[in-house]
């Protein structure tokens, strides 16, 4: 039987291990497409699934990624033919079903997005759940009434996949981006993609009374914690909070005061099982109106199969900035065959 190579993830009495291994192709069955997948991507839940230091995997063995991008080999489900090109995010990959870290994904085709004019499974996969995902907050503010004119809006996390992302969709759709970060090496980098100025991680930390001082539009939160209740803080009335990350902690202690005084809203993001028509819309987006200006301007490296381990330790040591890509080349590629 023909084989293809993975990066896989086991749990079981041996403990945590993850290393790429042959798995046997299989044809799809009804309802399901087989893609040979070209690229893919690291996010922050690929990194702690592939190390073992975060609950993400719910099945084990498994294939990790949680993005894929690639070539319809072998379709049967009619929404696809041979040929097409596609994008996967979300859904159960890299949770309970095969991830893209893989030369080959088999999944049902209600999991799929045809790969938009404008995109191709490259660009798709440096945009990737990080884009996507930063696409979705900018949607549910603007239909919650965001508009540039109501402030700046603040990108915490902003050297990171999403925030990154955030910033430069903002830049090109006219808003006034401030990136918080911890990082002032990357200020010249964060102005280059779309910030129009940076602040430190700690600017807000005095922020503590119920309402304080207005000073943003809206937000992007990638952080969560005490810096997402300081935003809720220093929001102008009627701005929208989208809610996406908790690197610095799930609690959330504020009061209802900016939100029955000033109208403030907090927006959830579960970009996971986003539904099949706003997928599609938000991909045309990306590929569009919302395209960054410089997509490869976002592109903090790109690596292989094999450099996996590498860039889930240096993500997970907070040694990494923007997005960063896989190629999935098959071994014959490799080899020069």
């Amino acid at each position: 039987m023909e084989t293809y190579r993975a990066f896989r993830i086991h749990q079981d009495a041996r403990g945590h291990r993850a290393g790429l291994e042959a798995l046997p192709k299989q044809a799809p069955e009804t309802g399901e497409v087989l893609v040979r997948v070209t690229y893919s991507s690291v996010n922050y839940k690929d990194a702690l699934a592939g190390t073992g230091r975060g609950k993400i995997l719910r099945t084990f063995p498994l294939v990790g990624g949680v993005d894929a991008a690639g070539i319809v080999e072998q379709s049967n489900d009619p929404a696809y033919r041979t040929g097409d090109a596609v994008v996967a995010t979300g859904w159960g990959l890299s949770f309970d079903h095969d991830g893209g870290y893989a030369e080959y994904l088999r999944v049902p085709a209600t999991w799929l997005a045809p790969i938009p004019v404008g995109l191709d499974p490259r660009s798709s996969m440096i945009l990737g759940t990080a884009g996507f995902t930063a696409a979705l907050a900018v949607h549910r503010m603007q239909v919650n009434g965001q508009r540039p004119e109501m402030g700046p809006i603040l990108v915490t996390g902003a050297s990171g996949g999403v925030g990154s992302m955030a910033i430069a969709i903002l830049a090109r759709l006219g808003y006034e981006a401030v990136a918080l970060s911890g990082k002032p090496e990357l200020a010249d980098w964060l102005k280059a993609i779309g910030a129009a100025r940076i602040i430190g991680r700690d600017a807000l930390a005095e922020a503590k009374r119920p309402l304080e001082k207005a000073l943003w539009g809206g937000a992007i939160d990638n952080v969560g914690g005490e810096i997402l209740a300081q935003i809720t803080r220093t929001t102008f009335p009627n701005g929208n909070i989208a809610s996406i990350g908790l690197a610095g902690g799930h609690p959330l202690e504020t009061t209802v005061m900016p939100f029955i005084l000033r109208g403030v809203s907090l927006l959830g993001c579960n970009s996971v099982d986003v539904q099949q028509t706003l997928r599609t819309e938000l991909w045309g987006h990306l590929a569009s109106d919302w395209h960054p200006a410089d997509l490869d301007l976002l592109l903090g490296e790109t690596v292989d199969l094999d450099g996996l381990p590498r860039v889930f330790e240096e993500m997970l040591a907070g040694k990494t900035h923007g997005r960063i890509l896989v190629e999935i080349a098959p071994a014959s590629d490799k080899n020069g065959g």
